[in-house]
């Protein structure tokens, strides 16, 4: 059968020095670009991951440090890769617990910017997982009757990894799946985006599981004395929390997730911080204007009373006052 694709669907498959996402380093990559022709296109690289390759990670995959000794490193196939990718979805086994995150360390430190967001997930563990509960080799047996040849080598998983799908949607189209709701659907069909929601239940933000969406599409802790709680929830109650984590030994597209939500909960917190101040103003008591007077009394000009002159002394007057005072 042959994959309903809108876009491409690249399936890749990592081989690192070890299981640590922010520390470790991918020593052998491989790609198999599913096309919505139905062609297939396959890249594999081995990189040099500029540190040893400890000895336990070398048994299980067969890459020793000679084998990458005059290998590039990723940063110098990094543009390369990324263009190589493309605008494709993204599925592999375990991809998204593990292959994605390592991978975009690995870009973030070559200093290539791979867009995450607008791509589709289909991680071919979480089908199996959920249907089956079974590994790698042992799906292989189970949907495709089939033992791996050179299993732990990239390309040989990653094909392996590709039929399995195939033999997935075609087994479980018909088959119904009860979540822990007891929902009822059926979840496994040939279509990328019915596989993306199916195989994302956890809904990871950081794909290292630092974080996650709640049932709101709030970014919520998903591990320590904050679990549970959203992350803006947590800036606001202890901000110094986004320090400890971008200084802490931390993935760096956590980092980068944790930074945008930063970003974004500092505007809303400046937002509301001048709603309230406008709010402020516009509550603010007014001082009371004076009313102009309609009739204003035009002032009264200081007028000097003059004194009237003395009465001129007549003989009568004279003989008046002789009179009363007796002189």
């Amino acid at each position: 059968m042959k994959l309903n694709l809108k876009r491409p669907l690249a399936f890749f498959d990592l081989e690192t020095t070890g299981v640590n996402v922010g520390a470790d380093r991918i020593v052998e990559i491989a790609i198999l670009k599913a096309m919505p022709d139905g062609s297939e296109l396959i890249k594999t690289m081995r990189i040099n991951p500029e540190m040893p390759i400890p000895l336990y990670a070398s048994l299980i995959h067969g890459i020793y440090d000679e084998h990458i000794a005059h290998e590039p490193n990723f940063k110098q196939v990094a543009a390369e890769l990324a263009d190589f990718i493309g605008d494709a979805d993204l599925a592999g086994y375990n991809s998204n617990r593990f292959d994605i995150p390592v991978l975009l360390e690995e870009f973030l430190r070559a200093g290539v910017d791979f867009d995450m967001s607008d791509r589709k997930f289909v991680d071919v563990q979480n089908v199996f997982h959920q249907m089956e509960q079974r590994t790698l080799r042992a799906a292989y047996k189970f949907y495709c009757d089939k033992d791996i040849i050179n299993a732990h080598s990239a390309e040989a998983d990653i094909i392996a990894t590709y039929q399995v799908l195939l033999a997935q949607i075609e087994r479980y189209k018909d088959t119904d799946f009860e979540d822990k709701q007891g929902k009822i659907s059926r979840p496994v069909q040939n279509d990328v985006d019915a596989l993306h929601a199916f195989t994302n239940m956890n809904k990871p933000v950081d794909f290292a599981g630092r974080m996650v969406y709640n049932e709101n599409e709030e970014e919520i802790f998903n591990f320590g004395k904050h679990k549970g709680k959203t992350v803006e929830q947590v800036f606001d109650i202890e901000p110094s929390y986004y320090a400890w984590m971008k200084q802490g030994d931390f993935p760096l597209y956590t980092k980068k997730k944790l930074e945008e939500i930063w970003i974004r909960w500092n505007k809303k917190k400046e937002q509301l911080k001048q709603e309230r101040q406008q709010q402020a103003e516009a509550n603010k008591p007014k001082a009371p204007q004076a009313k102009p007077q309609q009739n204003p009394a035009r002032p009264q000009s200081l007028e000097v009373k003059k004194e009237k002159p003395a009465a001129e002394v007549t003989n009568d007057m004279l003989e008046q006052l002789k009179m009363k005072f007796g002189k």
